[in-house]
């Protein structure tokens, strides 16, 4: 079977040169399949230089030169059920599988609210709706739970949700559910405005032939994609599609799947952009062992897609499907479009694949002469039609988040209601709860008959609703208040059992009593405005909290609205015991899962402790210079390690400059390893000693090599802590001040709380507020370490197991740091393996580092003896059912180190990429 490889190459047209059919393109021919084909298999530098020719003409025409756009988005994985069976697919699962993952068959409201309204916190436009096509035509217990909840199929609860996504944060809905009919397309068309289904491909082959990608999914019938997509362009809906490369198509399938797709665009110009995707092999799939999509054939295929479509086509490429080194070829290609990027959620198609950090894209691309610019779900030339492409019930809110350009105004999406509330409260409703997932929020979306306003829990007959909601200024919506405050009426009780007459749409197998109106002040339950302090007193006194809502309430706000719950409440959640920290744990596993994803990551290092330097050579265990430490770098590379971490102050007799001079020796040692170095006590070590400054150790350190840094060196953000346990460290204030000059120097860095000793629990959640504070203004941690203090030991609850002391923290960590921190890491140093599988399902995603001894004196990095090699670690990940990742530091796809002799292709913008041995083709 022919998979994932390159495909034959084929000769242009006989009597036609590239030159001169490429001479054609760029005057305004379009070329047909016997030409795309030749283009396909034509030499690299001549495809990329009309391509990006014609690009930069398409972009002027559009009034944005030199513009790549990208949408900022949040993926709900709304249903992972599906009845086929594509042969590449990790996204779907089994019911079976379902239930030993412990996921519902669909997200709930609740659950997609508790995402989207984070992305929303995060500036994000679009709310990325995918699912398995169809998965009631196979799977029984999808038929029931659509019975259950009211639903007639899955398309008409895509429809509910994607109603309440934008009521409630006035987000926009980019719909991709699949394989849909003309009336499922008018049924979404009123509230998404634009929509997507990947043609893939044309070829039947792959669809009909056993053993083949696509046999056995009804839904991959190139035929019947293909009409999907005119169908969608006769109904006026702006869509997207696109091609998949690498999946054993040839390279004159591509050639039709693109000329196929520019005819349809041709007939109704709905094709708002084309995506070309590389095909990347995953695990646990009938194709895991095929190679990835060949890269000479991507870059062909993009740049052909660029030639086939003109220049006024968008053309994207998906940034995480590629290695940050060949984005640049991807740009010189005629890409304009870098697609859905999270700052929030995992690519759950693609769960191995992290998404880059909307900086370092926008880094990478004004390395290629461009500039990057948020756009909204539907493209300009669309938003600007809106008469034409765009529903009438969306006009108001594509409006709201349109600049004069039709790309992204830079103001956040905000609901109606939950914008009155968020004013008032800081993301509470009125009552105390959590923004309500009602039915009528932003503008142009209200709970319009047929899409089921009154099911699951925005269901609230007018009865129920409270005039404590105020109504939006202008009266232009129902003057009802709210629907149901987390499943209250606004007056504080229980919500009235005649509201709806829809079975209620839950995560949970039960509901607590629903709490009272709280009239007390609420402690730290306002944004995060205030400024960055150290804490210098002991833990403040709390007003006194209202009723007990009960601690799955509680999650469940947690979960969506982390600033609406005040210190007590955090308190209730860390001190929860049996099944109330069984609801907790499940709820912060939710959250991880619909965030960060499923994967379990763990990067290659070894750690070095610098405090063991000694310039004049080794004399005692522990020891080394810094021949050794080149030496312990190139072995540690030898055995997989990407990661060389370094910490700890050198002693009084060693010259501060010994810190740089270690990272240098490291780099020598093994030239591209990333150097995570230097707490904030050994920087100011630095910084003091060395006459250089704060600011002057930074840009030191960041010249010799270091690349992040540990925030270790502190146990909790209070100083009554510090002079109890740890008088050694640094002042918190101090602390704080060096790891945000670290931030805003360009160091991204660990996170870490030592609990278990003195500290209470207010303390605790004071220190994550304070780091939530640290992140909102610098941005700069990249995971959070709850890290038990050895000889601690200390539980807050008296008689509480250890193990759930550890559950406790590490769902705590999560819910409080969602949507700030997206990393939560497990200790398992410090808990043992077996209690790390466990954290894993109580919010946990990653396992830290292997932590290798090595062959060259291993006595010099801290934890010596404790090893976590790939093979256990990928073991463990398998024993829960999640998807393993070897990561880099900064949670990035682990590589190779590069080669800077092995062969390689220098294109005219001076990007090079890798080749195979026999060079370059065509």
């Amino acid at each position: 079977m022919s998979t994932g490889s390159a495909a034959p190459r084929v000769a242009p047209a006989r009597g036609t040169s590239i030159d001169d059919l490429l001479a054609r393109i760029a005057a305004g021919h379009r070329p047909d399949v016997d030409e795309t084909e030749a283009l396909l298999g034509a030499p690299l530098p001549a495809l990329f230089r009309v391509a990006s020719a014609l690009r930069d003409e398409g972009l002027v025409r559009a009034g944005r030169p030199r513009v790549i756009t990208y949408s900022r988005k949040v993926f709900v994985p709304l249903t992972t059920l599906c009845r086929d069976r594509c042969h590449y697919c990790v996204f779907v699962d089994t019911p079976g599988q379902l239930a030993l993952l412990r996921k519902p068959a669909y997200m709930s409201p609740e659950q997609v609210l508790t995402v989207v309204r984070q992305g929303q916190a995060l500036g994000c436009k679009e709310a990325l709706l995918t699912l398995g096509d169809r998965p009631e035509e196979r799977w029984p217990e999808a038929r029931a739970w659509l019975d259950a909840h009211g639903f007639a199929s899955t398309i008409e609860y895509v429809a509910h949700i994607a109603r309440l996504i934008t009521a409630e944060t006035g987000m926009l809905v980019h719909a991709n559910p699949g394989v849909m009919h003309p009336d499922e397309l008018a049924t979404l068309r009123p509230v998404s405005p634009s929509m997507g289904m990947m043609l893939e491909t044309t070829s039947r082959r792959l669809y009909e032939e056993p053993g083949q990608v696509h046999f056995g999914s009804p839904d991959k019938d190139p035929a019947l994609r293909l009409r999907v997509i005119d169908d969608a362009g006769a109904a006026g809906i702006p869509f997207t599609t696109g091609i998949l490369v690498g999946i054993g198509e040839t390279v004159r399938d591509r050639a039709e799947s693109l000329v196929a797709l520019r005819e349809l665009d041709d007939r109704h110009g709905h094709v708002q952009e084309v995506i070309v995707q590389n095909f990347r092999a995953k695990p646990r799939t009938a194709m895991q062992g095929a190679p990835d999509a060949d890269m000479h054939d991507y870059l062909a295929a993009v740049a052909a897609a660029r030639l086939v479509f003109g220049p006024d086509m968008r053309i994207q490429v998906p940034p995480n499907l590629s290695d940050p080194r060949e984005l640049g070829l991807l740009i010189e290609a005629g890409a304009d479009d870098w697609g859905g990027v999270s700052p929030l959620t995992a690519d759950h198609v693609n769960p191995e694949r992290p998404w880059p950090q909307i900086d370092d894209l926008a880094g990478h691309t004004a390395a290629r002469g461009f500039g990057l610019r948020e756009r909204l779900t539907a493209h300009p030339e669309y938003v600007h039609d809106a008469e034409r492409w765009i529903d009438p019930a969306l006009h108001a809110p594509v409006r709201a988040l349109a600049d004069a350009a039709g790309l992204a105004a830079g103001a956040g999406p905000v609901g109606v209601r939950s914008g009155a509330r968020d004013a008032a409260t800081g993301g509470e409703s009125a009552t105390g709860g959590p923004p309500s997932p009602s039915a009528s929020s932003a503008p142009g979306i209200s709970s319009a008959p047929g899409l089921h306003a009154d099911r699951g829990t925005v269901a609230a007959s007018d009865a129920t609703r409270a005039a404590s909601d105020p109504a939006p200024a202008g009266g232009s919506l129902s003057d009802a208040g709210s629907a149901a405050t987390g499943g209250e009426s606004a007056a504080g009780g229980p919500a009235d059992s005649t509201a709806s007459s829809a079975p209620e749409i839950s995560s949970s197998a039960e509901a607590p009593a629903a709490p009272e109106a709280r009239t007390a002040p609420r402690a730290h339950a306002a944004p995060e405005t205030r400024a960055v302090r150290g804490a210098h007193s002991a833990p403040a006194a709390h007003a006194a909290p209202g009723p007990d809502p009960g601690v799955r309430r509680l999650a469940e706000r947690a979960a969506s609205t982390p600033l609406a719950l005040d210190d007590a409440d955090w308190t209730r959640l860390l001190r929860a015991t049996g099944r109330e920290l069984d609801d907790l744990t499940a709820t912060a596993d939710d959250a991880r899962r619909y965030t960060v994803g499923e994967p379990i990551t763990l990067v290659q290092n070894r750690n070095l402790t610098s405090t063991g330097l000694r310039r004049s050579g080794r004399t005692a265990p522990g020891e080394f210079d810094l021949d050794d430490a080149a030496t312990i770098a190139t072995d540690a590379a030898g055995l997989g390690a990407s990661e060389i971490c370094i910490q700890g102050a050198l002693r009084a007799d060693e010259d501060p400059t010994g810190y740089l001079d270690l990272v240098r020796a490291v780099k020598r040692g093994a030239p591209g390893i990333h150097v995570h170095a230097y707490r904030p006590l050994d920087v100011r070590d630095l910084a003091d000693r060395g006459g250089l400054g704060l600011d002057g150790a930074l840009a030191a350190m960041r010249a010799a090599g270091v690349d992040t840094v540990p925030g270790t060196g502190v146990k909790v953000l209070s100083e009554r802590v510090r002079a109890l346990v740890a008088p050694g460290d640094l002042e918190i204030d101090r602390w704080i001040e060096g790891i945000m000059a670290a931030h805003r120097a360009g160091f991204r860095s660990t996170s870490v709380l030592f609990y278990g000793h003195v500290e209470t629990a207010e303390e605790r959640i004071a220190h994550l507020r304070r780091l939530r504070e640290i992140q909102t203004q610098t941005r700069g941690f990249a995971e959070f370490v709850p890290i038990p203090l050895p000889g601690g030991d200390v539980p807050l609850v008296p008689g509480r197991a250890p193990l759930d002391e550890h559950r406790a923290m590490v769902a705590v960590s999560r819910l409080l740091l969602s949507g700030s921190i997206p990393h939560v890491q497990i200790p398992w140093t410090r808990v043992g393996r077996e209690t790390a599988a466990v954290l894993l399902r109580s919010g946990g995603d990653d396992l830290g580092g292997t932590l290798y001894d090595g062959r060259v004196l291993p006595d010099t990095g801290i934890e010596q003896g404790l090893e976590l090699p790939v093979a256990v670690a990928e073991r463990l990940a398998r024993s829960l059912m999640r998807p393993f990742r070897v990561r880099t530091t900064d949670y990035q796809v682990a590589t190779p180190l590069p080669d800077p002799d092995a062969p390689h292709l220098e294109t005219s913008g001076g990007t090079r990429y890798p080749l195979g041995a026999d060079g370059p083709r065509g």
